[in-house]
């Protein structure tokens, strides 16, 4: 499959999931990331954790392409996230991003697997980027609420599903994308290692990756104390109740022995 020496590659979050097996062998130009001809003459990279970089298409060949593979997906998100880059071929140049442009030796579909691989996780950081910044807003006025009062308001359970959503983010990025990881690609072409390095700092994937281990482990360690705090307020609640009911039955048991 032959591209032009300048073209687009688009990365869109698409969904929560997508069904890599819908595509039989015959049917892939690659895999490991699966790589799909797109009608129109373009190619598509695809991602089990939703997203799908798209190589010398048009918005309406790849809005085409979603509308074929949409039984494929799985939480198809209202908002996708994006991310681009121009390509060139060039094969005089040193592969690697110069200003907005990545530059390559060749079009080969290996080198475009690389990239698909960086947008992929790119676009993916972003996405929880995102999310956690919003779960920090959330939860500041909680830990000043206890810090200023000694109590908080919020329920036990919005409590515990900051927790969840915390351990369920970590996993996607971890389990799912495992954006911390190099593709598996590079055990065949250890040749492209070098393209992908650059790119992935170019891209700060490692850097965004760590900020956001950071914050999901001081936001899960903060409401687990919050909840922590709330559970041990309740207790002593409890525990209160029960000593006036002790209380109660001695005073009923003694107004019976020496009232009646």
């Amino acid at each position: 499959m032959a591209y032009r020496p300048d073209f687009r590659a688009r990365a869109i979050l698409i969904a929560d999931r997508v069904d890599l097996r819908v595509w039989k062998a015959e049917e892939r130009l690659a895999s490991n990331p699966v790589a799909v001809s797109v009608p129109g003459g373009g190619l598509a990279v695809l991602f089990r954790y939703g997203v799908v970089v798209f190589f010398d298409t048009t918005e309406r060949e790849e809005s085409d392409f979603f509308g074929q593979i949409g039984p494929s997906l799985t939480g198809a998100l209202p908002e996708p996230e994006t991310d681009e880059v121009r390509i060139r071929i060039d094969f005089k140049a040193r592969e690697g991003m110069q200003g907005d442009t990545v530059f390559l030796a060749t079009d080969e579909i290996e080198r475009l697997q690389v990239i698909a691989d960086v947008l992929s996780k790119s676009v993916l950081l972003a996405r929880y980027e995102t999310r956690i910044a919003g779960t920090f807003e959330r939860i500041e006025p909680l830990a000043s609420e206890l810090q200023a009062t000694g109590r908080i308001s919020a329920p036990a359970r919005d409590l515990s599903r900051h927790i969840g959503a915390m351990l369920l983010s970590g996993h996607l990025m971890v389990g799912a994308a495992e954006v911390g990881e190099k593709p598996e690609l590079l055990w065949d072409r250890p040749d492209l290692e070098g393209l992908f390095l650059r790119l992935e700092d170019e891209f700060e994937i490692k850097e965004r990756h760590a900020v956001l281990e950071r914050k999901l482990n001081l936001i899960s360690s903060t409401a687990q104390t919050l909840l922590q705090q709330q559970q041990s307020r309740h207790s002593l609640r409890l525990e209160l109740y029960i000593v006036i009911l002790i209380v109660f039955e001695i005073l009923l048991m003694l107004y019976e022995l020496f009232l009646k």
